[in-house]
């Protein structure tokens, strides 16, 4: 029997054997967390992408609401215009010597609105429409032949800006009569 001479680099021993899983371990590890990291990347460009867009949200929000505490505090003015037009008794607005009066209050009360015009902001149509309690405040029910639920008197205009309430309308609403 002609046995060659073993090479003992052709023997494996449990030592290589080990050496081998360890090379494969650290690329199975490295390209784990590779896998890792590029999903990390992902969710900081998600999460970046979505900071980003309630940025530019909240930007635009500040810009189209920013007169809405301005436009609460001129809302009174304009509610005392109106009852002061409404109050102005028919025998004095035929006087001569105050008609230039009425007309400057008139004319008043009409660029306010312009302005409120130019800024997007709308009066509530009440009267006749159903309750509706995100423009709504029901201060009272009358007896009434309308629908219940009806708003059948409008104590105080309401106000929207743009597509928020600024001001709710006080009103009264119809209930069934007795």
């Amino acid at each position: 029997m002609n046995e060659e001479p073993i090479n003992e680099n052709d023997v494996e021993t449990p030592e290589t054997e080990q050496t081998e899983a360890a090379a494969e371990s650290p690329v199975a590890a490295l390209e784990s967390e590779i896998v890792k990291l590029k999903q990390d990347v992902l969710y900081a460009r998600a999460e970046t992408e979505n900071v980003r867009r309630r940025g530019e949200k909240e930007k635009a929000d500040t810009a189209a609401y920013a007169v809405t505490k301005f436009a609460r505090d001129i809302l009174s003015v304009a509610d005392n215009l109106s009852r002061a037009i409404i109050a102005i008794p028919a025998e004095l607005r035929e006087d001569e010597r105050v008609k230039s009066l009425i007309a400057g209050i008139e004319m008043t009360g009409k660029e306010i609105d312009n302005i409120f015009q130019r800024n997007d902001i709308t009066k509530i149509e009440s009267v006749g429409a159903k309750l509706d309690p995100n423009k709504h405040q029901a201060m009272v029910e009358l007896p009434s032949d309308a629908e219940p639920g009806t708003v059948v008197q409008e104590m105080q205009s309401g106000y929207m800006i743009k597509d928020r309430l600024l001001r709710p309308a006080l009103v009264a609403v119809a209930k069934a009569a007795e």
